[in-house]
C-alpha cells in the first residue's frame, strides 16, 4: 500500500496556503511533518482525512479499497478530542467503535492498552486533559484502518502515555500500516521527516 500525493494545493480562507506539494508514504513508514506554525501542516492532515478541499492536485491511495474513499481508510485525531463529555469512557469507545466499523482489538483491550480502563465508568466530560487525548487515541485500535494521520499526537500526553502512543505507533507500522504526524517534537519512533516550507 502507498498513499501518493502530486501536485496538492490547499486554499484557506482566501490564503494558498501550499501548492505544488508531492509526496509518498509506503507501507510500514512513519513520516513527521514538520515546518514553523502557519504552513499548512493541520490543513494537509485534514485534507487528507477529507476535512478540507483539494484546491488542486492528486491525491490516491495505491493498493487500497478501491469502493472506499481515502478517509474511510484512514483514522484522523486531530486538536479536538471528539467524544461526548456526558457518555462514560467505556460508552465513548464503545460508539466509536460501532460507528467507524471495529475490526480492531476489543474494546475493553483498548483501554486498558491506553490505561484508562479502571475510568471506564467515568463520564468522559471528568476526564484531564491527557486523559481525553488518550480516549480519543483508543479509536485507533478498535476500528482497524491502514493510514493513521495525527495532528500533534503527544500533545497534552506525560511521558509515560507519550511512550504508550510510540509502541502503539512501532505496532502499526510493523504490520505494514502508515503514519503520517504532526508535529513540533520528535515521536520517539523511527520516521522520515517531511518539511513544509515557510508561512507567509
Amino acid at each position: 500500500m502507498r498513499l501518493v500525493a502530486e501536485g496538492l494545493a490547499c486554499l484557506r480562507g482566501g490564503r494558498m496556503v501550499f501548492e505544488g506539494l508531492g509526496f509518498a508514504i509506503e507501507a510500514g513508514e512513519a513520516v513527521e511533518l514538520v515546518g514553523p506554525n502557519g504552513v499548512g501542516k493541520s490543513s494537509l492532515i485534514r485534507l487528507i482525512a477529507g476535512l478540507v478541499r483539494i484546491e488542486a492536485g492528486l491525491l490516491r491511495l495505491e493498493g487500497g479499497d478501491d469502493e472506499a474513499t481515502i478517509a474511510e481508510q484512514a483514522h484522523y485525531c486531530g486538536h479536538q478530542d471528539a467524544f461526548k463529555p456526558a457518555l462514560t469512557v467505556a460508552e465513548n469507545i464503545a460508539f466509536w467503535s460501532d460507528f467507524l466499523g471495529g475490526g480492531g482489538i476489543g474494546r475493553e483491550a483498548a483501554l486498558a492498552r491506553l490505561g484508562l480502563d479502571h475510568l471506564a465508568d467515568l463520564p468522559a466530560g471528568y476526564l484531564s486533559a491527557g486523559q481525553r487525548r488518550r480516549l480519543a487515541l483508543s479509536r485507533l485500535l478498535t476500528v482497524r484502518r491502514p493510514l493513521w494521520l495525527l495532528d500533534e499526537p503527544m500533545a497534552a500526553l506525560d511521558q509515560a502515555s507519550q511512550t504508550v502512543l510510540g509502541a502503539l505507533m512501532s505496532d502499526h507500522i510493523a504490520a505494514g500500516g502508515m503514519v503520517l504526524a504532526a508535529t513540533h517534537g520528535p515521536l520517539g519512533i523511527p520516521a522520515r521527516r517531511l518539511a513544509l516550507g515557510r508561512a507567509s
